[in-house]
């Protein structure tokens, strides 16, 4: 921050704030958020008078450990106009200094006189309360004060803390005309505040150490049971052999600062290693400066001397003094023993005790610190806790309730948690602050009167949470009956919690990534002690380990969305027309991630129909866009007629091209550099009731006879695709009509909860049904055989075959003679007239008489003529000649070539399929051709 020169910026901002207008974006989020406080409260800009404490603590050991720091800063500000405040934790402040002595004789008392209060709810926007309301240090500048009476003014603050609670005991605050703003000054108020939370320190540890010393004359003083010949305790060390193990040191210290913590009389028995066990004992203990704390004893029986200490002939201490001072947190015995104790009391002497007992000196302390201690061993057992609690699941939601769940009740009462409908489907909000919705409420009970879940929870912008929201901190509202800003989001709302009880809050924003996913609030009604600073931080940690959880969360989200629906539109959106078999589907994406399962229906000449399963490689985007292109591909070569066999050839050649695509120097992004599927392809033809089916690596299909059999069929199993130049192997077998053809993906029946054999049996037990429809046996096998919580995909296909009747089917043999053809031509009419089809007769003998010339002009016998009626007419001639048609464009002045540019006009569909004998020329017809 540079030297601030011109006001009139902040001037104008503050008067458009004053008469209603929005400044946000031209004034800095902390002063707003506490010029929105100030008029909340009723403040005037031209109010003069703040609240006078007579009855501060002008001698306390905050003022004694800041005296030196204040008298040092004035010595550095000397000459200048700075004034220069120490405040208590309540904004009163406790003493002054002026950079020129003299401003002590000109400025108004306000600013000179210790006393007066400045916190935010008495003063508005100013260094010290601000300070107070942000809980860190805080800048004011010029017109950025609320009072009229500071806008000449700027201020730097800083909290000072005790450095064992981490509560603050006041502020530092540097005053200076607006001009005289200067960077430098950050780190001079810093390293001033840490000086006096160091002699705040170091006032604890003398109380530690008077402490201590009240322990041992009292100890001195009892010549009898318990105690060495000189009076002093032996040490913990010399208590139990040479040294405890690091484990029992552990379990000690955390039981005796638990009694510590207790405050009064005390004991607890305490398990050791290799069967030992010790009592502790607190005992209360007054200093001679009348400082009151707990000592805590360690007590074994007497038959426990085998664990005495080294012989008499050990080196003696070197030392008549402690070796160190007591810590400021608690004086423990085995760094700190005392002089006469332990080796030095033990060595030679006799050991007669009165009770029997062995005493060690454990720990000595102040209760208050004893429950700090214990505090944060709570806090960071939470925190291990979260670890392993939050973030269990991929699931946006879910992750949120876990963070509730985990807080209460150890940190809080209840929690509510505030998400952007936009983040719960996996997408980042672009106004999160006006797209809140509750999503959780948690806590000790249900009765409390928060907004219910799913409501949509608008933000004041004098609320914590939009200030946790703007700044990106958490916000501490210690005492809610005071928190204006959250009173005035809704007052009927605030009143009832309140009358819950309900009176101390923490906000955090759940942010990750630089998105922000919502805010946590925390809330605390039956500990009547409001929230600190350390459970601020706590709630911070928490919710930060939580933030990423959720983004995780989000982010795995967004990419299923967009994966599945990537799956879903490569799919087929519906089942072509067809009369060869009666279809019905199911595709059920795995949990874990969309794979790339799909399925297909294609309508083959003839009437035949291709019907394909397929299973890719991998989960996520990429494992489906390579199903579309492999899909897009089996579409394509099913068109070119292609036997099973011959398509899976063709398809495994692809994918050995994509899988060196993908395994090249540079990848794509997000691809794995693997590429591999399986693969089901069938093609059954009605009109023989002929099924031909071959296998890439795919589970085999399920066929279940009219009569309710089931049959896994054994195909020859193939490679999986991708590998590359091993043959395929193809299968034919004959379907009654009204049999079911059952295909599936693996997920179906691959789950690490079940044997695969299971499975199977499973699956023939709900197909064991023939007279279901396929839709009921769709649903019938997906209820008994698809895991509960899919890993993998599923895709699922039912087949009920129907079979052409034969008096729909009509053919001839052709001579390879051109006079024959009429003879043909007359009996295919003939065959029209009793189908009923007169109105197609002339095109269909036209269609008929180009492709048998030229079957008999090019081709090789024998040759069939085929006529099937079904929803088209479909006219089909065979001949041995492996020869393909080409339509060509004919010259005027050329006599032929003009065949197959007729047919291609007179059918709606023709093309050419190949056979093991041959091939087949074919032409469809639209029923009503004329």
């Amino acid at each position: 921050m540079g030297v601030v020169g011109d006001r009139i910026g902040p001037v104008r901002s503050r008067d458009r704030f004053m008469h209603g207008e929005s400044v946000e974006g031209s004034v800095r989020s902390p002063i707003l958020s506490s010029w929105q406080r100030s008029r909340l409260l009723g403040l005037s800009p031209d109010q003069s008078e703040l609240p006078f404490n007579q009855d501060i603590d002008r001698d306390g050991r905050l003022v004694r450990a800041a005296v030196p720091v204040l008298d040092r800063l004035q010595s550095i500000f000397s000459g200048s106009q700075m004034n220069i405040s120490l405040a208590d934790g309540y904004g009163a402040v406790l003493a002054r200094r002026f950079g020129e002595k003299s401003m002590a004789d000109r400025l108004p008392a306000i600013q000179t006189v210790p006393g007066f209060v400045f916190a935010e709810q008495f003063a508005g926007t100013n260094g010290i309360g601000l300070t107070l309301a942000e809980r860190r240090l805080c800048q004011v500048y010029g017109a950025e004060h609320f009072a009229e009476r500071s806008q000449a003014s700027a201020c730097t603050a800083i909290p000072v803390r005790d450095q064992i609670s981490g509560h603050i005991e006041g502020v530092l605050c540097l005053g200076y005309p607006y001009t005289d703003a200067n960077p430098a000054l950050i780190p001079v108020v810093r390293k001033a505040a840490e000086a006096i939370e160091r002699r705040l320190m170091e006032q604890s540890s003398a109380r530690e150490r008077g402490l201590l010393q009240a322990y041992l004359d009292a100890a001195s003083r009892a010549r009898g049971s318990g105690y060495a010949e000189d009076g002093h305790p032996i040490g913990m060390a010399e208590l139990l052999q040479s040294e405890l193990e690091q484990s029992d040191q552990t379990t000690l210290k955390e039981k005796a600062t638990e009694l510590m913590s207790s405050a009064h009389r005390a004991a607890a028995e305490v398990s050791l290693s290799r069967g030992r066990s010790v009592t502790l004992v607190s005992r209360p203990v007054t200093s001679l400066s009348g400082v009151e704390g707990i000592v805590i004893e360690a007590l074994l029986p007497e038959e426990s001397e085998h664990h005495a200490p080294a012989p008499a002939h050990a080196a003696p201490s070197p030392e008549g003094r402690p070796r160190a001072a007591p810590g400021p947190a608690a004086t423990a015995a085995g760094p700190s023993t005392p002089p006469g104790t332990g080796t030095d009391a033990a060595r030679g002497r006799g050991r007669g005790r009165a009770d029997g007992m062995v005493r060690g000196l454990v720990l000595v302390g102040e209760p208050e610190v004893g429950k700090y201690a214990v505090a944060a061993r709570r806090r960071l057992e939470l925190l291990a806790e979260a670890s392993n609690r939050i973030g269990t699941t991929l699931d946006v939601s879910r992750t949120a309730w876990e963070l509730a769940e985990t807080a209460v009740p150890r940190l809080a009462d209840f929690v509510t948690i505030d998400m952007p409908e936009p983040v719960l489907r996996g997408e980042e909000s672009a106004h999160p602050t006006d797209e809140m919705h509750r999503t959780v409420v948690h806590g000790i009970r249900e009765d409390c009167p928060f907004y219910p879940v799913g409501e949509q929870v608008h933000l004041h912008p004098a609320t914590p949470h939009l200030r946790s929201l703007t700044t990106g901190q958490p916000v501490l509202e210690p005492d809610l009956r005071a928190a204006f800003g959250w009173i005035a989001q809704d007052p009927a709302h605030a009143e009832l919690l309140l009358a819950h009880n309900i009176h101390s809050l923490i906000t955090v924003p759940l942010m990750a990534r630089g998105v922000v996913l919502g805010i946590a609030s925390f809330y605390r009604s039956q500990d009547p002690a409001p929230y600190g600073d350390d459970d601020r931080s706590l709630a911070q940690e928490l919710a930060a380990r939580a933030s990423l959880c959720i983004d995780n969360a989000r982010r795995y989200t967004r990419e299923h969305t967009l994966a599945l629906a990537l799956q879903r539109s490569l799919l087929p959106r519906g089942l072509p027309e067809q009369s060869a078999v009666e279809v019905a589907h199911r595709y059920l994406p795995a949990e874990s991630g969309v794979g790339g399962d799909w399925f297909d229906v294609i309508p083959l000449s003839g009437t035949r129909v291709a019907l394909l399963v397929g299973d890719v490689v991998g989960h996520g985007l990429h494992a489906a866009a390579t199903m579309g292109r492999l899909r897009t591909a089996a579409r394509n070569f099913a068109e070119l007629e292609l036997a099973p066999d011959e398509l899976l050839t063709h398809l495994d050649n692809l994918m050995v091209r994509l899988d060196r695509e993908e395994g090249g120097d540079h990848p794509a992004p997000g691809s794995t550099g693997i590429v591999g599927a399986t693969c089901l392809y069938a093609i059954y033809d009605p009109t023989t009731q002929l099924c031909t089916m071959a296998r890439a690596g795919h589970p085999p299909p399920a066929l279940v006879s009219p009569d309710g059999t089931v049959t896994l069929l054994e195909l020859p199993a193939g490679p999986p695709l991708g590998l590359g130049g091993l043959p395929f192997e193809s299968m034919e077998i004959q379907l009654p009509e009204h049999s079911q053809l059952v295909l599936y993906t693996d997920g179906l029946i691959e789950d690490r909860h079940r044997d695969i054999d299971v499975a199977l049996d499973q699956l023939v037990g709900a197909l064991a049904h023939g007279d279901r429809a396929p839709e009921d046996t769709c649903q019938a096998v997906l209820d008994a055989v698809a895991p509960e919580h899919p890993g993998d995909d599923i895709a699922l296909l039912v087949a009920r075959t129907h079979a052409m009747a034969p008096d729909r089917i009509a053919g001839w043999d052709l001579p390879a003679d051109p006079a024959r053809v009429g003879e043909i031509r007359a009996a295919a009419v003939g065959q029209l007239s009793r189908w009923g089809l007169e109105e197609s007769s002339f095109a269909t003998e036209l269609l008929l008489s180009e492709l048998m010339t030229n079957a008999v002009r090019y081709g090789t016998g024998p040759i069939r003529v085929r006529l099937i009626h079904d929803s088209t007419l479909i006219c089909e001639v065979y001949d041995a000649s492996s020869t393909a048609p080409r339509m060509r464009h004919a010259a005027t002045t050329d006599e032929g070539g003009r065949g197959l540019f007729l047919v291609a006009q007179l059918a709606q569909a023709w093309g050419t399929r190949y056979t093991t004998e041959g091939k087949v020329i074919w032409a469809e017809c639209a029923l009503t051709a004329a």
